[in-house]
């Protein structure tokens, strides 16, 4: 007789292998250069002709600054478009571009040959039973879907100092992740990121040098530093702030910056200094809330694209 532990590590198990055999693992899915999140955004975008970007938030289950950087991407990229909204003249809806619109004929001849040739290797009968069987238990997963399990998640996050046994990878894994969905950075970028964390946590020993992370059972899951070294003349720099999608709007993004401003001024740094992108809107209305000001903008291309560079700087105050 099976028992409840071993259904429930049954079912588990079983849930792994298709995340895994869909290819969910991969940053890309679906044979397109797009990740999970954004292949579904076009699906479901363009299974209903439009969508607002709360709508589309709704059906991805995804909180509101991680669909605005998804839509921004996907704009950037040319996949989606805005147009008036057919029902509220007053607003906008996104729409599949036609550039959105062969990435999705793409997407479900690449899907549907994957489901065909997968129910091919079954007897007719079963196909019923396997359709049913995927449908009852995501009704199921939706029924136990709560606010406060969401909530829960981001009551055990946990912010460290200093340096932790993997940091610089998880640190290079966010930054590409983020920055190849919304302006479509590479290696060269991963290269960069991942190279400078290198060198500076080298130099974690120096007192005028920290880095900050978030953790969450085990996993880490953000970072921001404080570099005093680099820029000389008592200037500090601030770097490598990243943020994972899952925690996006619980306030961690708030407490890093907390973190690496006092940091700042207990340093004695007259200036500190950061840069960063255009049409980084949340990211920039955060910068501003700590007394950051845009001193400088200029076009760059040392990341491997062409993107709009901005420089911020925050003076000390008192």
């Amino acid at each position: 007789m099976v028992t409840d532990s071993e259904f429930v590590s049954g079912i588990r198990s079983a849930s792994r292998n298709l995340v895994r055999e869909l290819g969910f693992m991969g940053r890309t899915i679906a044979g397109t250069k797009l990740s999970p999140s954004a292949v579904h955004a076009l699906i479901e975008i363009g299974g209903s002709g439009e969508l607002s970007a709360r709508e589309l938030s709704e059906r991805l289950l995804l909180e509101k600054s991680t669909i605005s950087r998804l839509v921004q991407g996907l704009i950037n990229k040319g996949e989606l478009k805005q147009v008036r909204s057919s029902n509220d003249g007053r607003s906008n809806n996104l729409s599949l571009s036609t550039r959105g619109g062969r990435t999705l004929e793409q997407i479900n001849r690449f899907a549907g040959s994957q489901v065909t040739s997968a129910l091919k290797t079954v007897d007719a009968n079963s196909h019923s039973v396997i359709l049913a069987g995927i449908q009852k238990f995501a009704e199921a997963l939706r029924r136990v879907r709560t606010p406060e399990q969401i909530n829960n998640t981001h009551q055990q996050l946990e912010i460290k100092t200093g340096y932790f046994p993997g940091i610089i990878g998880r640190a290079a894994q966010m930054h590409a992740d983020y920055y190849s969905e919304l302006v479509s950075f590479g290696e060269v970028f991963e290269s960069a990121v991942a190279g400078g964390l290198s060198e500076f946590v080298l130099r974690l020993n120096n007192p005028v040098n920290e880095i900050w992370s978030v953790h969450s059972i085990g996993r880490i899951l953000g970072s921001i530093s404080i570099d005093g070294e680099d820029l000389g003349g008592g200037k500090g720099h601030l770097r490598w702030f990243i943020l994972e999608d899952e925690i996006r709007g619980s306030g961690m993004g708030k407490k890093l910056m907390d973190q690496a401003v006092e940091f700042c001024d207990q340093s004695g740094f007259k200036e500190t200094h950061l840069w960063t992108f255009k049409g980084l809107d949340a990211a920039r209305s955060l910068y501003e809330r700590y007394g950051f000001i845009l001193v400088e903008e200029r076009p760059g291309s040392q990341w491997g694209k062409k993107v709009v560079e901005q420089q911020f700087v925050r003076e000390l105050f008192g």
